[in-house]
């Protein structure tokens, strides 16, 4: 008879408790913690029984030998720069976005793209409503087949039965097991879930990607260790009023966490975006002023993106401070270095400021852009549309240099700008261009070129 026992978890962060409490310890959040009960089995495991087992033993670092990485080619470019060249095999990619963002689309695509037998598990959907998505999509893989169950242990029978050399998972946040007797979607149930497809993944080198639900605070639903189990966490963010969705890497073991992908979302599914730069910036019949291009960076990618800044006289008492896509403490703070270093009174207008296409930049190298579009705007003077700007600003005004400007250059150039502003200590090799380097080391040299 199975040992039954009962535990306490903060349905937050996952912590586990000895008894209930009105408050997590851990989170500090109220009323989180439920219990579940949790049965101990002899779990049977998910191979065949007459498969056999490798014992692995310890190596010394030396001895250890090197192969070659192979990886499967997910067909979408972005998808693959993301992941840092491809999809590893027995390796665990969760993929988290908010609903509705276009999450289980892009797995559906890569699924019926990809040149593998791949089998999709959904928990979610029913395989008619898939079908109508794959024709919507219009991408054919006859080596796809199509599932949908939540309890793994039939999951893995099928995986028996169909050998798939790639498995997808939507979402696991609906699956459950045997051993644990608590509802689809609870911390046990995750924890114990994803640890079944671990085992899988590595002991088969079937790579599996797993669909993840959030949470209202943007994070992946479920305990925190998730994140820590699996090898890749890429996270599919975008604003519904855009059509534009971009893809992140918050955790890859295999490669860089800052290449970005880029999606359009059309009546057909996603469409790769091959030059971004294009899209960020509008396209303005005649110069407005308040407006900016900076030259930035995501990962290997550079990108131009266009920056707006509103301001005007306070109505209210205090003035107003506003940001999207653009860290609201910087920019407060490069309003004191203007009203400090360059004598602009901004103290009591309001400010708002917008980097437009949807995206969120980090990137210390806008600075100089934003510095740029909200003189522009408080001075009521356009800014020529061909002039680009690249480079920090410090407390003391002085413009800093950035790295890669040579690669933000080259980017500038390309999309047909005469001149970018640069730092006066960056380096540039000196080659025959059609864009003109400026240096300026100051703020005040910058005012007295455009203002």
């Amino acid at each position: 008879m199975a040992k039954t026992k009962t535990a306490y978890f903060c349905q937050n962060c996952g912590t586990q408790h000895s008894k209930w409490m009105g408050q997590c310890g851990t989170c500090k959040e109220w009323n989180t913690i439920v219990e579940e009960v949790i049965a101990k089995e002899e779990k049977a495991d998910w191979k065949l029984e007459n498969a056999p087992k490798k014992a692995n033993l310890p190596l010394k670092v030396k001895d250890i030998q090197v192969q070659n990485e192979i990886r499967y080619n997910a067909v979408s470019n972005e998808l693959n720069n993301v992941l840092g060249g491809g999809i590893v095999p027995g390796s665990i990619i969760l993929l988290g976005g908010e609903p509705g963002i276009g999450k289980s689309t892009l797995m559906l695509q890569v699924a019926l793209s990809m040149k593998y037998k791949v089998l999709y598990v959904s928990g979610e959907e029913s395989q008619t409503q898939i079908k109508l998505r794959a024709e919507r999509v219009q991408n054919l893989n006859e080596d796809c087949l199509i599932l949908t169950e939540t309890n793994t242990q039939k999951i893995f029978k099928a995986i028996q039965i169909e050998q798939p050399e790639i498995l997808v998972i939507d979402s696991i946040q609906t699956l459950h097991t045997d051993y644990v007797e608590s509802s689809a979607g609870s911390i046990s149930q995750i924890k114990e879930t994803t640890t079944e497809l671990i085992k899988f993944a590595k002991e088969t080198n079937t790579p599996v990607l797993v669909i993840g639900h959030i949470n209202k605070e943007g994070s992946i639903a479920g305990p925190k260790i998730l994140e820590h189990m699996v090898d890749v966490v890429l996270q599919f963010e975008g604003d519904r009023n855009h059509s534009y969705r971009i893809l992140r890497a918050l955790k890859n073991r295999f490669g860089s966490t800052q290449e970005l992908g880029i999606f359009e979302m059309r009546s057909g599914g996603l469409r790769e975006v091959k030059n971004p730069s294009e899209i960020l910036i509008s396209k303005k019949d005649g110069d407005l002023s308040g407006t900016a291009i900076a030259a930035t960076l995501e990962g290997m990618r550079p990108l131009m993106i266009e920056v707006q800044a509103l301001v005007s006289t306070a109505v209210y008492g205090t003035p107003q401070r506003s940001a999207t896509g653009y860290n609201l403490k910087r920019l407060n703070m490069i309003l004191a270095v203007l009203e400090k270093r360059a004598g602009f009174r901004l103290g009591a207008k309001d400010v708002f400021l917008n980097i437009t296409g949807g995206i969120a930049v980090d990137d210390p190298a806008i600075d100089l852009a934003v510095v740029v579009a909200v003189l522009s705007s408080n001075e009521d003077e356009p800014i020529p549309q061909n002039y680009s700007f690249a480079a920090e600003v410090g407390l003391a005004g002085e413009i800093r240099p950035v790295n890669r400007v040579e690669q933000r250059i080259s980017e500038a150039e390309k999309l047909g700008f005469e001149k970018i502003f640069v730092s006066k200590f960056c380096k540039v090799s000196q080659k025959e261009s059609n864009i003109e380097v400026i240096k300026i080391s100051t703020i005040e040299d910058l005012v007295g070129l455009l203002f």
